[in-house]
């Protein structure tokens, strides 16, 4: 089932989250309304999961959806690519079934995004931020 912004004022589904915390080796398992944010959900019910600007411009709170379905209309820090492959960002994800995710390293989510752009050179000690 997807919610429009209109309904989701209105969702009363509440999905099972099962989130695999990498970074500290913990899952939880959280209770989610289709209608409430799955990262602000999960910390309400004690959960202590990655995140930094909560506005979805970030990778800060990326995961990797393993099962189910989410939305995810405002994470402008994910491009179309990223999310097409099962990334999502949790500080603007909306479940739509029982979910399985798994957290991902900011840098290495970065690196997927934008890595083509940077670091073509090949850097052999430090990076050459002074001409010697």
């Amino acid at each position: 089932m997807t919610y429009s912004a209109e309904d989701r004022s209105t969702a009363t589904q509440t999905y099972r989250v099962r989130i695999h915390n990498r970074q500290r080796g913990t899952v939880h398992e959280v209770q989610v309304p289709g209608d409430r944010y799955i990262l602000q959900s999960s910390e309400n019910q004690g959960a202590t999961l990655p995140f930094s600007c909560r506005n979805g411009a970030c990778t800060a709170c990326a995961v990797r959806v393993l099962e189910g379905k989410l939305s995810q209309p405002e994470a402008m820090g994910l491009s179309p690519a990223l999310r097409d492959r099962g990334y999502a960002l949790l500080c603007v994800s909306y479940a739509e079934s029982d979910l399985v995710v798994e957290t991902q390293d900011e840098d290495e989510v970065y690196e997927l995004q934008f890595g083509r752009y940077f670091g073509k050179g090949k850097v052999r000690r430090g990076l050459p931020l002074d001409e010697d």
